[in-house]
């Protein structure tokens, strides 16, 4: 806002209105004020001075917002036609509202600062050095010298009043101006924060739990940005209706000849004390200052305030900081920081998301550091922000030290922080911890959402727990809450890998119920549960239904049906299926391939597994770890030394991959082919991983030990 805005050319005139269009110099209607002489305000030359005194001694009007002026000795003031005009006008002054306000601030913040240079003066005394003054001030506002003196920071001579006088001049209207746009700002602020796009947002994020303080900044932050968004594009149309104004050039003579009659104003005074009235309202008790002040204290706890500017040695300090490395220590530099700016939290919020965008591997250290700080007005928002960072990124110590620390304060944790642990131990594996932040949320009176309820399943279903993960499916149901499909098929998987065909079949028969159609993924888990299970015509069942519906079976899919008939040694059925397939277009894969050499590789059919093996090598593919397996196991037995070792070495080279049912098969197929030593170092290398033989196993180790098995020869 600028005072070229603030006072046009009609304002003037419609403040001419308060004065009345004629001027009586009749005796009868002046009402004179007597009061002794007051100091002059400013230093007056000789001319200045004989000037101001031959206006004392005659009776003429010096400004628009003086009827008349007589003086003998004394100084005669003349208000009665004003305070008529200003009663009769209430309406007109309610339409010059922002020019009323100005100048009332005006006025109110000079007679203060009048007040205390001229104690010794009366107030009538001081009112007239008010009326020249805002004489003076409503005349540059129509040259604009104002406007030009508010721009800059050199204080403008002038024939009329002081140095000193333009400066205090200068001080109050940018301190009035400042104060009435943070005024504007407020009550658009306050629109915004009622908009029903914020109220949308707002309904949004208590949805998703978010309360308390952070869903206060986050308001506050979007009705900003809205304000934001509003102002810019208004600032578009206002560009725009500039460029049209600049292109139509249309004179008008009624405006140049109103501009040409005098402008004639007044200072906007009133009886006694300044009143101040908003809609009716009389805001010019003592209570409504008191009113005012408590307002002003709550709004300092809702409304956000502002970073404090950053410059000189405090902002080289901040750029050291967001430049430091990971193993540097920022201690040091921060509290020398804070030592230049005495932050606030708003400072610390702002300090923090600068770090987090420009140097994301120190804020979490210096995040951690802040904690500690008083003026930082640490919450549990910002225990669980660290917490669900620290969780992100798999480091759970430093995310279970900060909880140890929040609870040392005495903050325990709330719903957010117990959702925060839940998603964390449950993605680490540790379903214990998992399930103690679940339970804590039911005795906190909360009910977990379905974020929640997922994270726990899958802790549950990745610790071998199907049993407790159904239980709490079935708690969902009764909350109206639907499991997701990816839920339902971690569970098929989970039935399917450990050969459990009637818990695969209740689940595929729930996800039917549920409204979720058989998919390629969930029928080859089928068909891979009841494979595992030894049951070929319920796998070769699912098979078919899964053609027939559609689905094209897949390489992964098939190979699961052929293990299936591997278990009851069906190699007719399998040889008989794959043709029909491939008739069908289907061309076997890897994991097809795999499955036929390790079967072929039990019957001891070397050649034909050999061609498998040049069919590998075709597709381009490297052959996986069972495939090794089975040919170490497929010489072994069949003595051929020289590849039986080759394949070995690779098993050696990927122990890291190898389990203890591995070891067992390759341990026994040495034993089987007489390669003792190599079976007992394979042995060392499993028992130094950690795995136990079985009674079996050992049963053959101490059999070999004391039979004299020579090695076989090379063939």
């Amino acid at each position: 806002m600028n005072l070229k805005h603030l006072i046009s050319r009609k304002t003037i005139n419609n403040l001419s209105k308060i004065n009345g269009k004629s001027v009586s110099y009749s005796c009868k209607k002046l009402s004179t004020l007597s009061v002794p002489k007051s100091p002059p305000l400013y230093p007056a030359s000789s001319d200045q001075s004989s000037t101001y005194l031959q206006t004392l001694k005659h009776p003429k009007p010096i400004s628009p917002f003086i009827r008349y002026i007589h003086s003998t000795k004394e100084t005669r003031l003349s208000y009665a036609s004003v305070e008529a005009k200003l009663v009769s006008s209430d309406s007109e002054e309610e339409e010059d509202g922002t020019v009323n306000e100005f100048l009332s601030r005006f006025v109110w913040i000079m007679r203060g600062k009048l007040s205390q240079v001229y104690s010794d003066c009366n107030k009538e005394t001081i009112d007239g050095m008010l009326l020249i003054i805002v004489d003076k001030v409503v005349e540059e506002m129509e040259k604009g010298g104002i406007q030009q003196m508010l721009g800059s920071t050199v204080v403008m001579p002038s024939q009329d009043f002081s140095e000193d006088l333009w400066r205090t001049v200068w001080e109050v209207s940018n301190m009035v101006l400042e104060d009435m746009e943070k005024v504007r700002k407020n009550e658009k602020m306050k629109q915004f924060l009622q908009s029903e796009e914020v109220k949308e947002m707002c309904r949004f994020a208590g949805e998703v739990g978010i309360r308390g303080d952070l869903l206060r900044e986050l308001r506050f932050k979007w009705a900003k940005e809205k304000m934001e968004e509003n102002d810019f594009y208004k600032s578009l149309d206002r560009l725009r209706d500039e460029k049209e104004a600049k292109g139509e050039k249309i004179f008008n003579e009624q405006a140049v000849v109103a501009e040409d009659n005098p402008r004639v104003a007044s200072l906007p005074k009133r009886k006694g004390k300044i009143k101040y009235k908003i809609y009716g309202l009389d805001l010019s008790d003592p209570k409504w200052a008191e009113a005012a002040d408590k307002i002003h204290e709550r709004e300092e706890m809702v409304w956000p305030q502002e970073p404090k500017a950053i410059s000189g040695r405090c902002k080289l300090v901040m750029e050291k900081i967001v430049s430091l490395k990971m193993e540097d220590d920022p201690s040091q530099l921060l509290a020398e920081w804070i030592e230049l700016l005495q932050p606030s939290r708003v400072d610390w919020i702002n300090f923090l998301n600068r770090l987090e965008q420009q140097n994301p591997d120190m804020h979490l250290k210096v995040a951690e550091l802040v904690l500690s700080e008083e003026s930082f007005q640490k919450s549990i928002t910002d225990y669980t922000k660290l917490i669900d960072a620290y969780a992100r990124d798999n480091r759970l110590e430093d995310a279970e030290r900060i909880l140890k620390k929040m609870v040392e304060t005495g903050i325990m944790p709330d719903i957010l922080t117990s959702t925060v642990l839940v998603n964390m131990y449950s993605k680490a594996g540790n379903v214990a911890r998992a399930k103690e932040a679940f339970e804590s949320l039911r005795s906190y009176g909360f009910q977990p959402d379905i974020k929640v309820y997922n994270s726990m399943i899958m802790a549950y279903i990745n610790a071998g727990h199907s049993t407790s993960a159904e239980l709490l499916m079935s708690q969902m149901g009764t909350r109206d809450f639907k499991p997701s499909e990816e839920i339902y098929l971690a569970l098929l998987w989970h039935y399917s890998h450990r050969g459990e065909a009637a818990g695969a079949g209740r689940i595929a028969n729930i996800m039917q119920f549920e409204g979720f159609h058989p998919t390629i993924e969930s029928c080859s888990l089928l068909v891979e549960a009841y494979g595992q299970a030894g049951d070929t015509d319920q796998a070769r069942t699912n098979f078919d239904n899964m053609i027939k519906l559609g689905h094209r079976p897949d390489d992964k899919c098939t190979a699961s049906m052929i293990a299936a008939y591997e278990k009851k040694n069906l190699l007719d059925e399998a040889l008989n299926l794959l043709t029909q397939l491939e008739k069908d277009g289907f061309e076997p894969g890897i994991d097809t391939y795999t499955v036929l050499v390790d079967w072929l590789g039990k019957l001891q059919l070397v050649a034909e597994a050999e061609q498998l093996l040049g069919k590998i090598a075709e597709l381009g593919e490297v052959p996986p770890l069972k495939v090794h397996l089975s040919l170490c196991d497929m010489y072994s037995r069949t003595g051929f030394e020289k590849k039986a070792l080759q394949a070995l070495g690779v098993l050696e080279a990927k122990k890291e991959e190898l389990g203890p049912s591995e070891f067992e098969r390759t341990i026994k197929a040495l034993i089987a082919g007489g390669f003792l030593q190599d079976a007992r170092r394979i042995h060392g290398l499993m028992e130094s991983k950690g795995f136990a033989a079985s009674e079996q196993l050992k049963v053959s180790l101490m059999a070999s030990q004391s039979s004299s098995l020579r090695r076989p020869t090379k063939r």
